[in-house]
């Protein structure tokens, strides 16, 4: 009964959330439900017993996403912000309720059939190359999601760059604020290098511990600790592309074995998805790095 309620009140809060960060009387108002939004997601991912959803949830979709509308909102003229107070309320709810509509009878069939999916993961399970579940299926049954998702944070980062150069000053540091970052950086890169060991057997995995990365290079930078990034570097651009670049070249070359495009060999699986999840991880952290605190525009 007590989950139940649990679960109840968390399902119910994230509705109203949802529809708190769409119809906030200003965009601030917005961001910040849309950020209480991502974390109580981030607790029903756990409560699903998600946690590597949880914490890729918690630390991109409601910190990294929020800093970014932050900064967006920074950029808006207060006429634009006033004018998009005034939203077509009446257009909204003619296009999503049709949506809703079809999105229920596409599902209502869908609960009476019996869920085979986890006894099919579990009979491959062992010629995957990893332990867990949900690795397997992120890195070898579904790879291609996962190669997706490296190419869509890429072109995030292109986006970002194509509207130019992020004008963010870093505040000279407080000498508190050196000190602990001194101690967390190597903290939060220990943890991040034990997510992705992890990941193979165990919740965890390239983005959550490429999160942790890029936390760690977040705080230094604020600290004073770390040069600013440049994109005129290329070991940067080597490191943003290498995570992408590799999945390609992996996915290429095992159709030209004749297995398929990322159908990995059993004997191979192991080894490949760790060198994926390793290039993975450098490219994750530097993106989210560069879409946090910019880049130092050529001087």
């Amino acid at each position: 009964m007590a989950e139940w309620l649990l679960d109840g009140t968390l399902g119910l809060l994230l509705l109203g959330l949802a529809g708190g960060a769409l119809l906030a009387p200003s965009l601030y108002a917005g961001i910040l439900l849309f950020m209480a939004f991502g974390l109580v997601l981030a607790l029903v991912w756990a409560r699903l017993g998600a946690p590597d959803l949880a914490l890729a949830e918690a630390a991109i979709g409601a910190g990294l996403t929020g800093v970014l509308l932050f900064a967006a909102l920074a950029r808006q003229e207060q006429a634009e912000a006033a004018a998009t107070e005034r939203r077509p309320l009446l257009a909204a709810a003619l296009v999503v309720l049709p949506l809703a509509i079809l999105l229920l009878q596409g599902l209502v069939p869908s609960l009476a059939l019996a869920p085979d999916l986890p006894d099919s993961i579990r009979s491959h399970l062992p010629d995957s190359g990893v332990s867990h579940p949900v690795t397997a299926v992120l890195l070898n049954f579904r790879a291609w999601d996962t190669l997706l998702e490296l190419a869509v944070l890429l072109l995030a980062l292109l986006g970002a760059r194509q509207l130019g150069p992020a004008r963010f000053a870093v505040a000279a540091p407080w000498p508190l604020l050196q000190a602990w970052s001194r101690l967390l950086a190597p903290l939060l890169v220990l943890t991040g290098g034990y997510l992705l060991w992890r990941g193979s057997h165990a919740p965890g995995g390239a983005f959550q511990g490429g999160a942790l990365f890029a936390a760690a290079l977040v705080l230094l930078r604020l600290a004073g600790l770390l040069p600013a990034l440049r994109w005129s570097s290329w070991p940067l651009r080597l490191v943003l592309l290498i995570g992408l670049l590799l999945f390609l070249a992996v996915a290429a070359g095992t159709a030209w074995l004749g297995a398929g495009w990322l159908s990995y060999p059993p004997a191979w699986a192991g080894a490949l998805i760790l060198a994926i999840e390793t290039a993975a991880i450098l490219s994750i952290a530097f993106t989210l790095s560069l879409l946090v605190i910019g880049e130092e525009p050529p001087g």
